[in-house]
């Protein structure tokens, strides 16, 4: 009989439907982990669509895992049953790697992500997510919560806060600089609270007039309308840096006279872009990626948002309306993050 139960996508056209599976048994090193709440990314629909020609089906998608320890390795330190833990985007690497020994896991070329991918030393199964009942994760990959956080917002922080995070702290956003934020949604919205506890002026820099009066809510000091020339062109040059969220393909070369001599422009949506190189030449300006941040930058992350009280604005649902939220996701209805309750499913 299998142990666990959630939700999988079984192929690129069909619908998540009930799946009943085993998860691995515990090992010396591993902790397992009581689902309460899984965040619905972007990621996960991409994943069970195919987008990205890589999906192994059928698998349980979700990697904004917030739940509670239920069992211990004999070789745990470090965790105590019941407590209150998170599961990002990846649930080990090769330990051995450049990559890995500076704390950069996501880019180990070895890197097992939460769901849809073959584990080395488990070669026998695909790695299934957090739409489920319980995880077994190793112990490096697992992730202390502060329980002063509202439980049931946190989990989007394990992948749009630490997309987020991850090039503002790279960057070294400091109070007195000034920061862009364009699009707002699941990561922008993140941005703009982050960005403003780390000091900064904080500017949105979005298309729909109704989203600029959202950010000022959220704490953006300024929203700007990018198709607005009288806009951008007051604000040619004010910039230290930008984090640019857009999720589907676009021109980036507006954005660029916004910022200073040697800033940069992080992208942060994966999607193509239309780059003319004038726009790099003068000012000696810079297009960067960035993508999710390590386990101890993600850690540093909870930490600061713990100190700082910041959630994301979210919407619970059930696990049986999955399909409807991927739904409203691919169109933007949802302010900003949709959340599973496991309670509700």
């Amino acid at each position: 009989m299998a142990n666990t139960e959630g939700y999988a996508a079984f192929g690129a056209e069909s619908a998540l439907r009930p799946f009943s599976f085993d998860r691995r048994e515990m090992g010396p090193q591993d902790v397992q982990i009581r689902i309460e709440y899984c965040g619905v990314c972007h990621s996960d629909m991409h994943m069970a669509h195919n987008d990205w020609g890589r999906s192994v089906y059928p698998f349980v998608p979700g990697h904004e895992i917030i739940g509670r320890v239920t069992a211990l390795g004999d070789q745990v330190k470090g965790f105590s049953i019941g407590e209150l833990v998170g599961v990002g985007c990846m649930v080990d690497s090769c330990r051995t790697c450049d990559a890995c020994k500076q704390h950069l896991e996501p880019f180990c070329p070895q890197v097992v992500m939460t769901y849809s991918r073959t584990d080395p030393k488990y070669p026998d199964a695909v790695t299934q997510g957090g739409y489920s009942s319980h995880i077994v994760v190793d112990k490096d990959f697992v992730l202390h919560v502060s329980e002063t956080l509202d439980t049931a917002a946190v989990a989007p922080l394990l992948c749009a806060g630490i997309t987020m995070y991850s090039p503002l702290r790279h960057w070294q956003v400091s109070p007195g600089q000034t920061v862009g934020i364009i699009g707002l949604g699941g990561l922008g919205h993140m941005g703009v609270k982050l960005a403003k506890a780390m000091g900064a002026r904080v500017v949105m820099i979005t298309s729909s007039e109704k989203k600029a009066a959202d950010a000022k809510q959220l704490g953006a000091d300024v929203a700007i309308i990018s198709t607005n020339e009288a806009d951008m062109a007051a604000w040619q040059g004010q910039f230290d840096l930008l984090v640019n969220t857009i999720p589907v393909a676009h021109d980036v070369n507006p954005y660029l006279g916004l910022l200073k001599i040697d800033k940069t422009m992080v992208i942060v949506g994966g999607t193509p872009i239309e780059l003319h190189s004038m726009g790099l030449i003068f000012g000696r300006k810079r297009i960067a990626g960035s993508l999710i941040g390590g386990i101890k930058e993600t850690q540093e992350m909870l930490d600061f948002c713990a100190e700082h009280q910041i959630v994301p604005l979210v919407e619970h649902i059930a696990l049986e309306d999955i399909n409807t939220a991927y739904e409203r996701l691919a169109v933007g209805d949802v302010r900003y993050r949709f959340v599973i309750d496991m309670a509700k499913s």
